[in-house]
Protein backbone atom coordinates (compact mmCIF):
# COMPACT_ATOMS: atom_id res chain seq x y z
CA UNK A 1 0.00 0.00 0.00
CA UNK A 2 1.23 3.33 -0.48
CA UNK A 3 0.02 6.63 0.45
CA UNK A 4 0.90 9.87 -1.17
CA UNK A 5 1.08 13.07 0.79
CA UNK A 6 0.55 16.66 -0.58
CA UNK A 7 0.52 19.80 1.36
CA UNK A 8 -1.62 22.43 -0.41
CA UNK A 9 -3.11 26.21 0.58
CA UNK A 10 -6.11 25.14 -2.04
CA UNK A 11 -2.61 25.06 -4.40
CA UNK A 12 0.62 23.09 -4.14
CA UNK A 13 2.71 24.63 -1.52
CA UNK A 14 6.37 24.44 -0.62
CA UNK A 15 7.37 22.50 2.01
CA UNK A 16 7.79 25.46 4.65
CA UNK A 17 5.02 28.00 4.08
CA UNK A 18 5.31 31.62 6.33
CA UNK A 19 2.19 32.97 7.76
CA UNK A 20 1.82 36.41 9.39
CA UNK A 21 2.94 35.27 12.54
CA UNK A 22 4.30 31.52 11.78
CA UNK A 23 5.43 29.00 10.03
CA UNK A 24 4.18 25.96 9.30
CA UNK A 25 6.88 23.11 7.74
CA UNK A 26 7.89 19.97 7.77
CA UNK A 27 5.48 18.78 5.60
CA UNK A 28 6.93 16.23 3.01
CA UNK A 29 5.56 15.36 -0.40
CA UNK A 30 5.58 11.54 -0.06
CA UNK A 31 5.07 9.06 2.27
CA UNK A 32 4.67 4.99 1.68
CA UNK A 33 2.72 2.31 3.90
CA UNK A 34 0.58 -0.39 4.07
CA UNK A 35 -3.39 -1.18 4.66
CA UNK A 36 -3.16 -1.50 8.42
CA UNK A 37 -0.83 0.76 9.65
CA UNK A 38 -0.74 3.82 11.25
CA UNK A 39 0.98 6.52 8.91
CA UNK A 40 2.61 9.72 10.33
CA UNK A 41 2.74 12.88 8.84
CA UNK A 42 5.30 15.25 10.97
CA UNK A 43 4.65 19.15 10.99
CA UNK A 44 6.29 21.41 12.75
CA UNK A 45 5.15 24.89 13.75
CA UNK A 46 7.36 28.27 14.72
CA UNK A 47 6.40 31.67 15.58
CA UNK A 48 8.27 34.04 13.86
CA UNK A 49 7.74 37.05 15.48
CA UNK A 50 9.25 38.54 19.46
CA UNK A 51 6.23 37.88 21.32
CA UNK A 52 4.68 34.86 22.86
CA UNK A 53 1.97 33.68 20.20
CA UNK A 54 -1.29 31.15 20.86
CA UNK A 55 -1.92 28.68 17.49
CA UNK A 56 -4.60 26.25 17.36
CA UNK A 57 -3.97 23.55 14.81
CA UNK A 58 -8.20 22.33 13.80
CA UNK A 59 -8.95 19.59 12.04
CA UNK A 60 -11.45 20.60 9.14
CA UNK A 61 -13.75 18.35 6.49
CA UNK A 62 -12.04 15.85 4.76
CA UNK A 63 -13.21 12.32 3.27
CA UNK A 64 -11.80 9.59 4.67
CA UNK A 65 -12.32 5.65 4.19
CA UNK A 66 -15.30 4.36 6.52
CA UNK A 67 -12.26 1.80 8.21
CA UNK A 68 -9.96 4.65 8.44
CA UNK A 69 -9.15 7.16 11.94
CA UNK A 70 -7.83 10.21 11.90
CA UNK A 71 -6.04 12.06 14.44
CA UNK A 72 -3.36 14.37 16.12
CA UNK A 73 -0.08 12.82 18.01
CA UNK A 74 1.72 14.97 20.33
CA UNK A 75 5.23 13.59 21.42
CA UNK A 76 4.19 10.39 20.45
CA UNK A 77 0.85 10.18 22.33
CA UNK A 78 -2.43 10.19 20.37
CA UNK A 79 -5.37 11.90 20.82
CA UNK A 80 -8.71 11.00 20.87
CA UNK A 81 -10.01 10.87 16.90
CA UNK A 82 -12.89 12.99 18.36
CA UNK A 83 -10.70 15.93 19.17
CA UNK A 84 -10.64 18.49 16.30
CA UNK A 85 -8.71 21.51 17.99
CA UNK A 86 -5.22 21.65 19.52
CA UNK A 87 -4.17 24.53 20.84
CA UNK A 88 -0.23 25.22 21.93
CA UNK A 89 1.41 28.62 23.14
CA UNK A 90 4.69 29.52 21.59
CA UNK A 91 7.35 31.26 22.97
CA UNK A 92 9.49 33.85 20.26
CA UNK A 93 11.10 32.40 18.05
CA UNK A 94 10.08 29.15 19.45
CA UNK A 95 9.66 25.94 16.84
CA UNK A 96 7.22 23.18 17.85
CA UNK A 97 8.29 19.71 16.04
CA UNK A 98 6.42 16.79 18.25
CA UNK A 99 3.46 17.50 16.12
CA UNK A 100 2.29 14.64 13.87
CA UNK A 101 -0.89 14.06 11.94
CA UNK A 102 -1.37 10.18 11.61
CA UNK A 103 -3.87 8.48 9.71
CA UNK A 104 -5.02 4.30 10.59
CA UNK A 105 -5.00 3.11 7.04
CA UNK A 106 -7.83 1.16 7.75
CA UNK A 107 -9.32 -2.03 5.66
CA UNK A 108 -9.61 -1.04 2.33
CA UNK A 109 -7.31 0.29 -0.29
CA UNK A 110 -8.56 3.60 -1.70
CA UNK A 111 -7.45 7.85 -1.38
CA UNK A 112 -8.34 9.79 1.55
CA UNK A 113 -8.42 13.03 2.26
CA UNK A 114 -8.08 15.14 5.58
CA UNK A 115 -8.17 19.19 6.18
CA UNK A 116 -6.24 20.99 8.93
CA UNK A 117 -6.18 24.84 9.76
CA UNK A 118 -3.26 26.26 11.86
CA UNK A 119 -4.51 29.89 13.11
CA UNK A 120 -3.69 32.48 16.02
CA UNK A 121 -6.18 32.16 18.37
CA UNK A 122 -6.27 36.25 19.04
CA UNK A 123 -6.06 36.97 15.25
CA UNK A 124 -8.37 34.08 13.73
CA UNK A 125 -7.49 36.30 10.32
CA UNK A 126 -3.66 34.84 10.06
CA UNK A 127 -5.04 31.33 9.02
CA UNK A 128 -2.96 28.69 6.68
CA UNK A 129 -5.45 25.99 5.31
CA UNK A 130 -3.94 22.83 4.18
CA UNK A 131 -4.82 19.15 2.80
CA UNK A 132 -3.29 15.74 3.53
CA UNK A 133 -3.80 13.55 0.08
CA UNK A 134 -3.53 9.58 1.26
CA UNK A 135 -3.59 6.75 -1.41
CA UNK A 136 -4.06 3.40 0.30
CA UNK A 137 -2.91 -0.04 -1.75
CA UNK A 138 -3.37 -3.27 -0.40
CA UNK A 139 -0.86 -4.61 1.93
CA UNK A 140 1.19 -6.83 0.67
CA UNK A 141 1.42 -10.60 1.16
CA UNK A 142 2.78 -11.22 4.86
CA UNK A 143 4.08 -14.29 6.16
CA UNK A 144 1.78 -16.50 8.66
CA UNK A 145 2.81 -16.21 12.26
CA UNK A 146 1.40 -19.76 12.87
CA UNK A 147 1.34 -22.83 10.48
CA UNK A 148 0.06 -26.29 10.74
CA UNK A 149 -1.65 -29.15 8.84
CA UNK A 150 -4.52 -27.97 10.48
CA UNK A 151 -4.80 -24.22 10.82
CA UNK A 152 -2.79 -21.27 9.41
CA UNK A 153 -3.08 -17.91 10.80
CA UNK A 154 -1.92 -14.32 9.87
CA UNK A 155 -1.22 -11.48 12.29
CA UNK A 156 -3.86 -9.23 13.80
CA UNK A 157 -4.11 -5.56 11.35
CA UNK A 158 -4.16 -3.04 12.21
CA UNK A 159 -2.13 -3.29 15.66
CA UNK A 160 -1.84 -1.07 17.62
CA UNK A 161 -6.00 -0.81 16.93
CA UNK A 162 -8.51 1.54 17.98
CA UNK A 163 -12.29 -0.44 17.09
CA UNK A 164 -11.63 -3.12 15.54
CA UNK A 165 -8.67 -5.45 13.74
CA UNK A 166 -8.92 -8.26 11.56
CA UNK A 167 -7.10 -11.69 11.76
CA UNK A 168 -6.51 -14.31 8.65
CA UNK A 169 -6.83 -17.41 8.36
CA UNK A 170 -7.29 -20.78 7.16
CA UNK A 171 -8.88 -23.54 8.98
CA UNK A 172 -7.92 -26.98 7.15
CA UNK A 173 -11.79 -28.74 7.26
CA UNK A 174 -14.79 -28.60 9.31
CA UNK A 175 -13.19 -31.39 12.39
CA UNK A 176 -10.71 -28.72 13.05
CA UNK A 177 -11.99 -26.62 15.51
CA UNK A 178 -10.63 -22.89 16.28
CA UNK A 179 -10.88 -19.96 18.01
CA UNK A 180 -8.96 -16.88 19.28
CA UNK A 181 -9.53 -15.93 23.02
CA UNK A 182 -8.23 -12.20 23.82
CA UNK A 183 -7.40 -11.58 27.50
CA UNK A 184 -6.00 -8.50 29.34
CA UNK A 185 -2.55 -8.44 31.24
CA UNK A 186 -4.33 -10.48 34.52
CA UNK A 187 -5.29 -13.18 32.09
CA UNK A 188 -9.20 -12.46 32.42
CA UNK A 189 -10.99 -12.93 28.68
CA UNK A 190 -12.16 -10.13 26.79
CA UNK A 191 -12.78 -11.75 24.03
CA UNK A 192 -13.48 -15.06 22.05
CA UNK A 193 -13.79 -15.73 18.64
CA UNK A 194 -14.53 -18.64 16.55
CA UNK A 195 -12.52 -19.36 13.47
CA UNK A 196 -15.20 -21.54 10.90
CA UNK A 197 -13.63 -23.12 8.30
CA UNK A 198 -15.72 -21.74 5.64
CA UNK A 199 -14.67 -18.12 6.38
CA UNK A 200 -10.45 -16.81 5.86
CA UNK A 201 -11.20 -13.74 8.53
CA UNK A 202 -12.48 -12.92 11.89
CA UNK A 203 -12.77 -9.22 13.24
CA UNK A 204 -11.88 -8.48 16.54
CA UNK A 205 -13.99 -5.88 18.07
CA UNK A 206 -12.13 -3.41 20.33
CA UNK A 207 -14.07 -0.29 21.01
CA UNK A 208 -15.42 -1.21 24.77
CA UNK A 209 -12.05 -2.36 25.70
CA UNK A 210 -9.69 0.03 27.74
CA UNK A 211 -6.54 1.37 26.15
CA UNK A 212 -3.82 -0.98 27.05
CA UNK A 213 -2.00 -4.27 26.31
CA UNK A 214 -3.48 -7.29 25.55
CA UNK A 215 -2.90 -10.98 24.15
CA UNK A 216 -4.89 -13.26 21.74
CA UNK A 217 -4.22 -16.72 21.90
CA UNK A 218 -5.27 -19.21 19.23
CA UNK A 219 -6.71 -22.64 20.31
CA UNK A 220 -7.00 -25.61 17.88
CA UNK A 221 -8.85 -28.78 18.74
CA UNK A 222 -9.35 -27.41 22.42
CA UNK A 223 -5.53 -27.00 22.88
CA UNK A 224 -3.64 -23.33 23.35
CA UNK A 225 -1.06 -23.34 20.04
CA UNK A 226 0.13 -19.66 20.27
CA UNK A 227 -0.05 -16.24 21.78
CA UNK A 228 0.28 -12.77 20.30
CA UNK A 229 0.65 -9.46 21.26
CA UNK A 230 -2.42 -6.64 21.16
CA UNK A 231 -2.55 -2.97 21.76
CA UNK A 232 -5.23 -0.99 21.91
CA UNK A 233 -5.08 2.58 21.80
CA UNK A 234 -7.84 5.28 22.02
Amino acid sequence: MKFVLLAVMWVIIPCAVLAQGFEVSGIQDNYKGTIGETIKAPIRLKNTTDKAITLVLRKLSGEIGSTQKNYLCVDGDCLDQRIEDYTVKLDAGQTLSSLQIALDAGLVAGESIVRYQVFNRYNPGHAYDFELNFNVDERPEKESIYSSRLVTLHDVYPNPVVDQAVVEYKVADTRTKAKLVVHNLLGNVVGEYTLPSMDNFVRVKTDDMAAGIYFYTLYVNNESVMTHKLIVRK
